[in-house]
C-alpha cells in the first residue's frame, strides 16, 4: 500500500493520514505505528472523547470483553484470540546469545 501511495505524495507534496483501530500485532498499521519513519502518532482512546458516554463504554466493555474492548476503544495492539502463543511468549523464547554445541 505505502509503495503505491508514495509517488502520489511526492508529486502533490501531500501527506498521508492513516486512521484505524488496531487489528492485532501484525500488518502495515502495526508496523508503521511501532517503527515507521517520520510518523506522527496520535492516540485517542474512547474515554477521552467527550462525544462517547461512559455508560456506552461500559456496555461495550461488557459486550466485547476485555481484549476486544481494549483494541477498539483503548487503541491497544493485542494478539488474536486464536493465537496459540502470545507475542510476548514468542519474544521471550527467541534468544541470540545461545552457545553452539560442538
Amino acid at each position: 500500500m505505502q509503495a503505491a501511495l508514495d509517488p502520489m505524495l511526492a508529486v502533490s507534496k501531500g501527506r498521508l493520514i492513516e486512521m484505524s483501530s488496531p487489528n492485532g500485532k501484525r500488518g502495515h498499521f502495526y508496523e508503521n505505528w511501532q517503527g515507521g519513519i517520520d510518523v506522527e502518532r496520535i492516540k485517542i482512546v474512547g474515554r477521552e472523547c467527550p462525544r462517547i458516554a461512559a455508560e456506552f463504554l461500559e456496555k461495550m466493555r461488557q459486550k466485547l470483553g476485555p481484549m476486544l474492548y481494549s483494541q477498539e476503544f483503548e487503541g491497544e495492539f493485542i494478539d488474536a484470540e486464536s493465537s496459540a502463543f502470545s507475542s510476548e511468549m514468542i519474544e521471550l523464547a527467541l534468544v541470540s546469545d545461545f552457545e553452539k554445541f560442538p
